[in-house]
């Protein structure tokens, strides 16, 4: 019996949980201690095809099941996901290095995404179209796409998931869910509480592997109908250009951000530093929609970074449910290592270290909550998503130049905009070229869409758009 905190995970393949073929394991890190808290079995390309065979028999079934027993099937494991929701909790702030509060998101975000879809499938009707010419009969109906194929990045193992698991059931679709190797065992859980219930086999599948073994061998395949991602922009365009070469197939992804957060001269300073502050250090910085550049108007600037600084002192970095920390560590090592190169290019390019800029020498990947001052607008260090808690701060003088620069990235994704003029929140609303504008608050919820535009992604997650993207349209045309 295994001593490690998490056991022994195995992949979850047509209904049952086996080991690799070849028995090899992975070992998974908690970026708290750095120490070995599970191992999972590690994916061959045996595995691969059996559970791609596996998830096309599973949609053949699934697909031809009436809706209710879809409902009913999705009801059922949202029930079990809740009656365990602590010991997934407990897998994700291990895996992760999240606090316990922020955990729970991960769990919210899945099971009402499990409710929310399970109640817009049964809203979807066919459409009559008019024939012109009063010769035919035209209907419009929808039906399930086929195998979807879902890679998932490591800062929100069940909230990721959980987008694309509600909306591919519903739909009736089958999933093939590959989570990252950094946060996998909350997804291998989710494959025990799968075959606990007795899930139709085929439906869900849960595997993990390198690239040579998963990952090109289920792009590559001509079985899936969608492939889904949420992580990088560059992982994004490998996957499509692997996947596109054997078979046209759908795409719904969502890639990196590059946020800017916009204080103008008439902003509510305390509302805009509070939210600044938090969404620099929630996930430790580890979100798409982070704020990346903040650009603060030059009037109210000293006043705005004298708050970051107070709120970044103020930040409580640590790990575990015990310890009750505001922020926690970063993923894995190299996430450290990409901040510290981050704090260096900033200052080489003449930025001003307003507090933090270290990583902190305890066991862990901990990074200091950092704010730098960069009075070069056109900066390189700008050019790049950060994705950690390193804010940027960047004072302007007008509108007209400040929206150049927030819109001068090939991402785009989410931006904030802190305004109490009505005129004002009117013109970045509109001018802004990213797929989300918030304005002086943050929003997020499984019936709102999510999704970015340019370089930051295709389709949308979250809401009733969302589902489209596992259905088909098919016209019906009666001559009468």
């Amino acid at each position: 019996m295994s001593n490690l905190l998490f056991g022994h995970k195995n992949l979850y393949i047509n209904g049952q949980l086996n080991p690799a073929t070849n028995n090899t394991t992975f070992e998974v890190i908690c970026p708290g201690t750095e120490k070995i808290i599970a191992t999972i079995s590690w994916a061959t390309k045996e595995d691969t095809l059996k559970t791609l065979k596996s998830a096309q028999e599973g949609f053949e079934n699934w697909s031809q099941l009436p809706i209710s027993e879809r409902v009913s099937w999705m009801s059922k494991l949202r029930s079990k996901l809740l009656e365990k929701a602590d010991t997934l909790r407990t897998a994700i702030v291990h895996e992760m290095g999240k606090t316990w509060e922020g955990s729970e998101e991960d769990i919210t975000s899945i099971t009402n995404s499990l409710q929310f879809y399970a109640d817009e499938i049964q809203k979807i009707e066919d459409l009559d179209i008019k024939d012109k010419e009063g010769t035919h009969k035209h209907t419009v109906i929808k039906q399930p796409l086929g195998v979807a194929v879902a890679f998932l990045a490591y800062n929100f193992p069940l909230l990721n998931l959980g987008f694309k698991l509600g909306p591919a059931l519903a739909a009736g679709c089958s999933i093939i869910l590959k989570p990252s190797e950094f946060s996998p065992i909350s997804a291998y859980l989710i494959g025990e509480i799968c075959e606990e219930i007795n899930f139709p086999k085929g439906v869900i599948n849960v595997i993990c592997g390198d690239l040579e073994n998963v990952g090109i061998p289920l792009c590559e395949s001509t079985i899936p109908q969608l492939i889904t991602m949420i992580g990088s922009t560059k992982t994004a365009q490998k996957l499509i250009e692997q996947s596109s070469k054997t078979s046209i197939k759908q795409y719904s992804m969502e890639c990196g951000g590059n946020a800017p957060f916009i204080v103008c001269e008439d902003a509510n300073l305390e509302n805009a530093i509070n939210i600044g502050s938090i969404l620099k250090t929630a996930n430790t910085g580890q979100i798409c929609v982070a704020p990346n550049r903040f650009y603060v108007h030059e009037s109210v600037i000293d006043t705005f970074i004298s708050g970051m600084k107070a709120k970044f002192e103020n930040t409580k970095v640590g790990f575990g449910k015990e310890n009750k920390p505001d922020m926690g560590p970063l993923a894995n090592k190299a996430s450290v290592t990409r901040m510290v190169n981050t704090v260096a290019k900033a200052i080489a390019q003449g930025g001003e270290i307003i507090t933090g800029g270290k990583a902190i020498n305890t066991p862990g990947y901990f990074f200091e909550p950092t704010a730098i001052k960069i009075n070069n607008p056109k900066a390189e260090i700008l050019t790049h998503e950060v994705f950690g808690p390193i804010a940027l701060i960047v004072p302007f003088k007008t509108k007209e130049e400040v929206l150049q620069w927030a819109n001068n990235t090939d991402a785009g994704l989410a931006s904030y905009v802190f305004t109490e003029n009505n005129e004002t929140q009117k013109y970045f609303s509109e001018k802004l070229a990213f797929g989300e504008v918030q304005i002086n608050g943050v929003k997020y919820d499984i019936y709102l869409p999510h999704g970015g535009i340019k370089n930051s992604g295709i389709g949308v997650d979250c809401s009733e758009f969302a589902l489209e993207d596992y259905l088909i349209r098919k016209r019906i045309s009666i001559q009468l």
